[in-house]
């Protein structure tokens, strides 16, 4: 279920979604002119005169018609506005020219939803797009877990995005804000898992069998759930659009093997490969330099398909010209001190074992470190 929406939280949504249907309020009223254009040019040419009902005997009459022929939303915006006199003068003056309103109404209806729906889904991608960069600001600052999973997949994570961006436009430490919310946050979970006896999350198969060179470095949770793509995806902080960007990459590094690219996006194991990627951009590293190495050195095709996602992550760990098929050396007590999915984070080792509580990974215990200055 959805975590309800904070009161205030959906302001912007609201007005997204009016800011729709009130597009689709002005293109039913383009068209509703063009029709009424159309009829006064046809009584012009028969040499009748202007026949329109009382404005108020209209208002009521076409009432009836609209809220049966369009969209609750649509059509209370219509008898809303203040226009709605004039507008229905025009619709009964089409049904005393001889138009079936029944018929008409739907069909112009149709327009005005489609337009509507257009304009709404929009706001939707330019409220993705402006999310991606605090999806990055939280997969850098909180460690992955229960916390940060629960504010991506909140209903009202938008409107925080947009009121980080605001606190940074105002000079704001955002991070410092996010570390502190963390805090509150963990102890949230603490308190609602020990109030429903939730026990803390077992390491989940997947963590387990991507333990080595995948998540060397990563901050993978314990509960990393592959089958799941979207879910796994939103533990590791890749945004949709960032994941979209990733597989152009990956696409655009190899070009004429089109299957061989497409076969590892398509790899239960790819949001790892994403996560890397979005490490090495982290880290200043040239993405797009290193993915040419899987064209340049195809001796992963020799083995398995799994082969092609170890050799994805061996470009990207490894300095530009070493093979792609040869993976990194990996020192496994750093691999064990900095991979969540075994042991404990970098800022979780430093501030010592932490006991295990219900609901909450032992390893996740441990606030983050807020970086200091601004997110930008």
């Amino acid at each position: 279920m959805a975590t309800p929406m904070p009161e205030g939280a959906g302001e912007a949504f609201a007005e997204s979604a009016g800011e729709a249907v009130q597009t689709a309020v002005m293109a039913f009223r383009l068209m509703s002119a063009i029709a009424d254009a159309v009829r006064r040019q046809q009584q012009r040419k028969a040499g009748r005169g202007e026949e329109l009902p009382e404005a108020g005997t209209a208002a009521a009459e076409a009432s009836d018609v609209v809220e049966k022929a369009l969209p609750p939303d649509i059509g209370a915006a219509l008898l809303g506005a203040a226009d709605w006199p004039q507008l229905a003068q025009q619709l009964m003056g089409f049904q005393q020219a001889g138009v079936d309103l029944e018929m008409m109404l739907p069909r112009v209806g149709e327009v005005a939803v489609a337009v509507r729906d257009q304009v709404a889904a929009n706001a939707a991608g330019v409220a993705r797009e402006g999310t991606d960069e605090w999806v990055k600001a939280l997969r850098e600052t909180l460690p992955a877990g229960p916390v940060r999973e629960a504010i991506l997949v909140s209903s009202a994570w938008p409107e925080m995005a947009a009121t980080m961006a605001r606190l940074d436009a105002r000079g704001v430490n955002v991070r410092a804000v996010l570390a502190a919310a963390y805090e509150e946050g963990v102890g949230v979970d603490r308190s609602v898992a020990k109030t429903l006896a939730v026990k803390a999350p077992a390491m989940s198969r997947d963590a387990r069998l991507s333990y080595g060179p995948l998540t060397v470095g990563l901050d993978v949770p314990v509960d990393l759930d592959l089958g799941d793509r979207e879910r796994a995806l939103r533990q590791l902080a890749i945004s949709s659009s960032e994941n979209q960007r990733f597989v152009r990459m990956v696409r655009e590094a190899m070009p004429g093997m089109e299957r061989e690219a497409d076969a590892l996006v398509a790899a239960r194991q790819w949001p790892l490969v994403a996560a890397r990627m979005a490490d090495a951009e982290r880290l200043g590293v040239p993405v797009a330099e290193h993915l040419a190495g899987l064209a340049k050195d195809t001796s992963w095709q020799k083995g398995p398909a799994s082969r092609l996602v170890q050799a994805a992550n061996d470009v990207l760990r490894n300095p530009v010209g070493v093979a792609a098929g040869r993976r990194a050396v990996v020192d496994t007590v750093a691999a064990r001190s900095t991979s969540p999915s075994v042991g404990p984070t970098k800022a979780a080792a430093k501030g010592g074992a932490t006991p295990e509580v219900p609901g909450v990974a032992a390893h996740r215990e441990a606030g983050p470190a807020a970086k200091g200055g601004k997110t930008r």
